[in-house]
């Protein structure tokens, strides 16, 4: 099994600026924003926390090997999470790691339980960020418990660690904009 949060594996689009100009403000803002989504619901919500939905050794969708640049059936380190305030869930991700970005992490990556990955992110001094996709999946394609009635927007980024490359998607619940 790839994946808890999808049956099939979504299909990405690169940001264009006519796609974005059509989105909400709302919306635009968080697919938009460079810093730790983390530290944003903090700013925003009450007693945010991460829940681990899958975590383990698992060979990526053909789009995230592809993105990578690594070789067919290469397996990576795929953790799924919920973050929540409250109880509330209101982002979900999923992050694709590499053995060579875990190795020059010093396995850091590979232990951070419930901890949210962006506070480990965003305080690598030679973290870069690479390329953003987002994408629009229709919920008959989400596979997670939670009732999703409606298109939910995501967003993927290729970050890179020391030269290692990773990629998180993060997908906005519409409890995100109550």
């Amino acid at each position: 099994m790839k994946s808890l949060l999808f049956e099939s594996e979504p299909k990405w689009i690169f940001s264009s600026h006519s796609i974005r100009q059509n989105l909400p403000s709302d919306l635009n803002s968080w697919l938009n924003e460079s810093e730790s989504l983390t530290q944003r619901l903090r700013n925003q919500f009450e007693n945010i926390r991460v829940q681990v939905l899958f975590e383990k050794q698992e060979t990526p969708f053909l789009t995230e090997w592809r993105t990578l640049n690594l070789p067919e059936k290469r397996y990576c380190l795929v953790r799924e999470v919920v973050l929540l305030s409250n109880q509330m869930p209101l982002i979900l991700a999923r992050t694709v790691i590499p053995g060579k970005t875990l190795k020059i992490t010093q396995g850091n990556l590979a232990r951070l339980g419930s901890r949210p990955l962006g506070e480990i992110l965003f305080s690598t001094p030679s973290l870069e960020r690479e390329s953003c996709g987002i994408v629009k999946i229709e919920p008959m394609l989400w596979a997670t418990d939670f009732d999703i009635i409606a298109p939910l927007w995501g967003r993927r980024t290729q970050y890179s660690i020391c030269k290692q490359p990773m990629l998180v998607s993060e997908f906005f619940l519409p409890s995100l904009f109550l």
